[in-house]
């Protein structure tokens, strides 16, 4: 039975460089740049080309915009901007999706922009948010695909506890090379044993 409620609460997670919590109008203004950012573009698997990365406008259009307004609502997944606590700035988002309240599982995504990159950023939203996954929800296991040339973001991942599960070869073509995506995940027994909350 699914349960429509899962990711009902939107709460604000705070850490010692970010905060989580839901969009704001400012936020989603910001998203704009950050989206249209070349190295999330690529690291994303959004754009095939390096050419096809850099152009994009920094303005959202109506429908993207209407995405971010409407991601409080959403009972089956939790979307949240990255705000870096020293400017009060969005820099990203960090969310989880694809609920399977069946398996007790989900997805894990994040994409930071220029501003809140290589600070530490990253490596705290992503243990902020699997914190109060674990904590919060009776979540099992939260999963993650990282293409191969993001060694940054596996470092990161690994860092915060996942483990590289899977290798889909030559699942992405980019600037006509073929590049493997990774699974990577975490289980709740593994975090609980890590937080010592077992």
């Amino acid at each position: 039975m699914a349960n429509a409620g899962f990711f009902a609460d939107k709460p604000t997670l705070a850490g010692e460089r970010g905060l989580l919590r839901s969009f704001e109008a400012g936020d989603i203004d910001a998203m704009g740049a950050i989206l249209a950012d070349p190295e999330v573009l690529t690291l994303t698997g959004s754009v095939h080309t390096t050419n096809e990365a850099h152009g994009r406008t920094a303005i959202l259009d109506s429908a993207t915009r209407q995405w971010y307004e409407t991601r409080a609502e959403q009972p089956g997944r939790l979307d949240l901007a990255i705000i870096e606590q020293a400017s009060s700035a969005c820099v990203g988002e960090v969310v989880l999706n694809e609920l399977s309240p069946e398996n007790d599982s989900c997805s894990f995504r994040i994409l930071i922009g220029p501003a809140g990159r290589d600070r530490g950023l990253g490596t705290e939203a992503t243990r902020l948010i699997i914190r109060h996954a674990f904590r919060t929800t009776t979540l099992h296991r939260i999963e993650l695909e990282v293409f191969a040339f993001n060694p940054r973001a596996q470092h990161v991942y690994e860092r915060s506890g996942f483990t590289l599960e899977g290798r889909r070869r030559d699942a992405h073509k980019f600037d006509g090379e073929y590049v493997d995506a990774l699974t990577m995940s975490i289980l709740r027994s593994e975090y609980l044993d890590a937080d010592g909350l077992k």
